[in-house]
């Protein structure tokens, strides 16, 4: 049977172990709230394999690598109208799916944080994701305050998504090996995820915050317009790594 070529370019890492893929399909547990699973950079389908053995799920595969389509569209010819060729980052998700949805990957290591920005994006449709990174990627998204690790997106997945890292994995089981570590992270979407605040409001603040990191949130707030509101916050000596999202709420 052919295969498809790893490519540098798209970041692809093709997972070998059909027993891993399936601990983490095994690891979406909220599909009740949701029939359709979105799985990104499916490659040679070694997920796939076992999403399509989920009962009641519609599941959309979305690769970028035209060899890879062509792979899938061999593999999978019952299945061609669910599958799409496109840049994941690209794509009106709500043209696929108007209700909820999963999202589910071996994700390409260079997007890997795109997509969870494109998550937050469409977070009212995403009540749950699984998805590969990068351990110390990983480790940053997962990380709590205090920790040097902690950024703008570990605030960011935290406010709306319970987020959990399940486990890691070694070099050699992928094919290409990469250079790193990987990890796999899972976000449950919080049952109060409307903030209460202006979420437009709540990330600028967050970036501000951080940008300038080694700086009291009061020298780094400064850049944003009604910088007088902020007199009143208990915390503003303090800096962006050491507040958790309930405080930048």
């Amino acid at each position: 049977m052919r295969t498809v070529t790893a490519k540098k370019h798209l970041g692809q890492h093709f997972l070998k172990s059909s027993e891993i893929a399936h601990t983490i399909v095994d690891a979406l547990e909220r599909k009740e709230d949701y029939s359709t699973i979105m799985e990104i950079g499916p490659g040679m389908g070694i997920l796939t394999d076992h999403l399509f053995q989920l009962k009641d799920q519609d599941i959309y595969l979305i690769e970028l690598d035209k060899e890879a389509v062509g792979f899938l569209l061999n593999k999978y010819p019952e299945k061609a109208a669910r599958i799409i060729e496109a840049d994941f980052l690209q794509l009106d998700l709500g043209s696929i799916c108007k209700e909820q949805f999963a999202i589910i990957g071996n994700f390409p290591y260079n997007i890997s944080t795109q997509i969870l920005f494109k998550v937050l994006e469409n977070r009212e449709q995403v009540p749950e994701v699984v998805g590969m990174f990068q351990k110390e990627v990983a480790e940053r998204i997962a990380s709590g305050p205090g920790n040097r690790d902690y950024g703008i997106l570990s605030v960011l997945m935290q406010a709306y998504y319970n987020v959990e890292l399940l486990f890691t994995l070694n070099q050699e089981d992928f094919n290409p090996a990469p250079k790193v570590k990987s990890a796999i992270l899972h976000f449950s979407r919080k049952e109060n995820f409307n903030l209460g605040c202006d979420p437009v409001l709540f990330k600028r603040v967050i970036k501000a915050a951080f940008n300038q990191r080694r700086k009291t949130l009061r020298n780094a707030l400064s850049v944003l317009n009604g910088k007088e509101a902020l007199n009143d916050v208990p915390f503003l000596d303090l800096r962006a790594e050491q507040l958790c999202w309930k405080q930048f709420v």
